[in-house]
């Protein structure tokens, strides 16, 4: 029976632990070279440009390579489509030489005129398939000026101002590589039609219950192990946990902190990493209760974040102090402290802001990348700001009608809601969700509309310094800024983890939180 075969029939998102075909075990029925992956959720779309999940992300980065990728183990770059670059004296100008006798999965070549199509695609308006987006995160190349094929195995960046972290976007999914020729041929429904020149080759994508990828036995970087992998979307982490312990997923991510302990056996390898991770609370600063400081600061002191990453999350994080993840930790502030659970503090300061009683709208999600425990940590967070006089109501969405809700902003609809995000470099997250610039109207993640003019210039400097030690100055005093305006309750930082069962081998967490599966086998 062929792998594609075997997947549509033997691999059926139903919620059971024992959901393959014929009716037996699923442990008696995964094959081997055939890994299957519980993800956390269904994926938004398989265009690398076009999405922000890490759940999304770690399928993609199997069908697609960029110029350049992270070392593994590591966020430092290193080449991959491309061999090699040179970077002039100012830092405005970035020249790659590209690999020669690269082919996407569709056949058609990789060339520097490839480069320039996936690049003004996302950022050229005019360009005649920019409607193939939008493009969510094409602030990551927003100081791109324009990008010229020199020769065929040639191409330059020219930017508007020098950019520290512009080799480590490159290497950040939204600088994947697609194939033009399926954009043309596809148009908008190339998000479920991918061609790019990774380790896998897009199968099928059942919708709900699975994405299929298969070797690509061309790749330029030699064939993977594994002859398939399946990525099941099941968002209900008990009943993940439940489909890893019989056999009928391969590997899970994201294992909720109280199951753990249940993968503690010969049948099961975990792995632990931490990485940068930051879990909060967005505050609507625009409207409503918390466009007062007092207010947001008052939430800080309200939630015991202590209890959360102690009894919630079992030991599994640490209590976050500010916006910046200490995994960062050349940018990290070590001179800030967590706000403290402070039940009286924050009383004081709802009465300081005449907000005793304060109705308030919490926008809860179902699961989603780098959540943790999202239903538990929010009711938990509700009863603790209940408790010094707050009112409030929690709504619960699935994963992608969540970010759906919350990522073109808060403005009437709710005044806070859970987030988590993964990212690449300290630039990332402030540049993108805490900016005046970053509000959603302009393109951005800023769904509490937090603004700060102080914070813009420190954001703006940093990004153009060369130094690093400069750079690192700009974003502690960012911080400091930052923690002291409260525009977010400042949770967690986690430690990733993966479990898989004892048939897998090769498989390493990585610090930029994706699923690299090239070099993973399974007997």
């Amino acid at each position: 029976m062929g792998v594609l075969t075997w997947t549509r029939r033997g691999v059926l998102a139903t919620g059971t632990a024992l959901a393959l075909s014929l009716g037996l075990p699923a442990a008696a029925q995964t094959p081997p070279g055939v890994l299957i992956v519980g993800q956390i959720a269904e994926p938004k779309a398989l265009d690398p440009a076009a999405v922000t999940a890490v759940n999304d992300f770690r399928i993609l980065m199997n069908v697609y390579d960029g110029l350049v990728r992270y070392k593994s183990g590591t966020l430092e770059v290193e080449p991959a489509l491309a061999t090699s670059w040179e970077i002039s004296e100012d830092g405005t100008e970035y020249t790659f030489a590209l690999r020669e006798g690269v082919s996407f999965h569709d056949g058609s070549p990789f060339d520097a005129e490839a480069v320039v199509f996936n690049f003004e695609r996302m950022l050229n308006e005019d360009h005649p398939f920019h409607d193939t987006g939008p493009f969510p995160l094409a602030f990551f190349f927003s100081s791109v000026a324009s990008v010229e094929a020199v020769d065929e195995l040639t191409v330059k960046f020219t930017l508007s101002e020098p950019y520290a972290p512009f080799l480590s976007n490159l290497a950040y999914p939204t600088g994947l590589i697609v194939s033009p020729a399926a954009v043309e041929q596809y148009g908008a429904d190339f998000a479920r039609n991918p061609s790019g020149t990774g380790a896998f080759t897009f199968a099928e994508w059942r919708s709900n219950e699975a994405v299929v990828v298969e070797a690509n036995p061309d790749y330029w970087d030699g064939a993977p192990a594994l002859q398939a992998v399946v990525f099941r979307p099941i968002t209900d982490a008990n009943t993940r946990t439940a489909e890893m312990l019989a056999g009928g997923i391969d590997m899970m991510v994201e294992v909720p902190p109280v199951a753990l302990s249940e993968f503690r056996s010969d049948s099961f390898r975990i792995f632990e990493q931490a990485g940068p991770h930051v879990w909060f609370l967005i505050l609507n600063a625009k409207e409503g209760p918390f466009a007062d400081k007092k207010v947001r600061q008052a939430a800080n002191y309200a939630i015991n974040k202590e209890a959360l990453v102690n009894d919630v999350l079992e030991g599994t994080a640490e209590v976050a102090a500010g916006p910046t993840p200490p995994a960062f930790a050349w940018a990290y502030n070590e001179a800030l402290e967590p706000y403290p659970y402070d039940p009286e503090k924050a009383k004081a300061l709802l009465a300081e802001a005449g907000a005793e009683g304060a109705e308030l709208t919490f926008f809860v999600t179902e699961g989603g990348s780098g959540m943790l425990d999202p239903i538990a940590m929010g009711t938990a967070i509700q009863a603790d700001l209940n408790a010094v006089g707050f009112d409030t109501r929690i709504e619960t969405y699935e994963w992608n009608t969540f970010l759906g809700e919350v990522n073109p902003g808060l403005e009437g609809k709710a005044d806070m809601a859970e987030m988590a995000w993964m990212t690449n470099d300290p630039d990332t997250l402030p540049f993108l969700a805490l900016r005046s610039e970053a509000w959603p109207d302009k393109g951005g993640f800023n769904s509490g509309y937090y603004s700060n003019p102080e914070v813009d210039e420190l954001l703006e400097k940093a990004r153009v310094a060369t130094d690093q030690d400069e750079r690192a100055t700009l974003y502690k005093q960012m911080q400091e800024i930052v923690q002291e305006d409260a525009p977010w309750v400042f949770v967690a930082n986690w430690k990733q983890n993966a479990v898989t069962s004892d048939r897998v081998e090769g498989f390493e967490l990585q610090p930029s939180f994706f699923l690299l599966l090239d070099e993973v086998t399974k007997n």
